[in-house]
């Protein structure tokens, strides 16, 4: 995999609309200015907003076209250092027509999102380009009052730092508190509760390693069967990471999901599972009855080591995973390390 080169104060970072367009609404507008000012200031960085990324939910929807153009010319564009998505969606997926993938592999850098952008993480993986999943410039960037410092501290130890040796640890503290993104609001802070559970340990003992692969499990299906779903063999000896987003899925759609990957013979060849903390903890104990249901019993995978409730996606704070980046779970301490550096310098 190709390691972009890590950020430093004074780099031009893009900002990408590539599934919903809600970032150039009227109405919420104001989140894009946030971010841009907390972007300049507490990490110094230069902002450039690419042609398309501010017209509006209703252009963005009718324009897929123009959302790749704006990815591709950001990879181009010799002087931007990163890419970071305004936010998720539900149709990524209709991106993948306008992808060149040589585009990417021949200008590595720094490409972060979650959600939706599931399906522009595999179109970085397909060109071999490492990626990071995590913060999104309306939420995380444009939190209202501050940004958190778990999602923070994780975007300047990752994107900014060698991660060699790096602890994912859990954040101590989380958020089912939800605030209207009305302007109105904007001086109005989360509510913030004491983690009670850390990292669950599911199944598994010791340790393992293998290169991270996965995303947000409800756009896993519009993306299997294209051509940016990884081969069986690009799973192989992989960890697979997987988070769900703010529809809180059903149990059985993830029971359903696993069933799928393990038909597939993914959940047969990976060496292990992390699994995001589900939002607002909905569905926080039914999850992980479906998946081990699906995983211990059905496939008698019982020695397949799977943590539980880690700080990704939409999980609130988030972290950072970068895809094709090789880490290690250790079942017995309940950590996760990253084995090597994510960037280059």
């Amino acid at each position: 995999m190709i390691k972009p080169k890590r950020l430093k104060a004074g780099d031009k970072v893009a900002i990408v609309s590539l599934s919903w367009g809600g970032l150039g609404d009227e109405d919420l507008i104001h989140k894009y200015y946030i971010a841009k000012e907390r972007l300049e200031k507490e990490f110094g960085l230069e902002v450039v907003t690419m042609p398309n990324a501010l017209k509006g939910s209703e252009f963005v929807a009718k324009h897929p076209e123009l959302r790749a153009k704006d990815l591709m010319e950001a990879f181009s564009d010799k002087s931007i250092a990163a890419i970071f998505c305004a936010i998720g969606g539900d149709d990524t997926v209709r991106l993948i027509p306008y992808i060149d993938y040589e585009v990417i592999k021949n200008n590595p850098k720094i490409f972060m999102g979650y959600s939706d952008t599931t399906g522009n993480h595999l179109m970085m993986y397909k060109a071999g380009l490492v990626s990071f999943y995590g913060p999104c410039v309306m939420c995380e960037f444009g939190e209202y009052v501050s940004m958190m410092e778990y999602t923070k501290t994780s975007v300047k130890k990752v994107l900014f730092e060698d991660t060699t040796g790096y602890k994912i640890s859990s954040s101590s503290e989380w958020s089912d508190d939800c605030i209207s993104w009305s302007e109105e609001n904007m001086n109005i802070a989360r509510k913030m509760k004491k983690e009670q559970h850390g990292y669950e340990v599911l199944q598994g003992k010791g340790k393992v390693k293998g290169s991270l692969l996965g995303g947000c499990l409800d756009v896993f299906m519009m993306c299997s069967g294209t051509e940016i779903w990884p081969t069986l063999e690009e799973w192989k000896g992989a960890i697979l990471f997987i988070e769900t987003s703010e529809d809180k899925p059903s149990p059985d759609f993830v029971k359903w999901t696993f069933r799928n990957l393990a038909a597939q013979g993914i959940l047969e060849v990976i060496n292990g599972v992390i699994v995001g903390k589900p939002q607002d903890e909905v569905y926080y104990e039914e999850y992980k009855q479906v998946i081990m249901q699906v995983v211990a019993e059905e496939e008698n995978l019982t020695e397949l080591p799977i943590i539980y409730n880690i700080n990704i996606g939409h999980a609130v704070p988030t972290g950072i995973l970068p895809y094709g980046i090789e880490t290690e779970i250790d079942c017995d301490e309940k950590t996760i390390t990253l084995l090597e550096s994510a960037t280059s310098i």
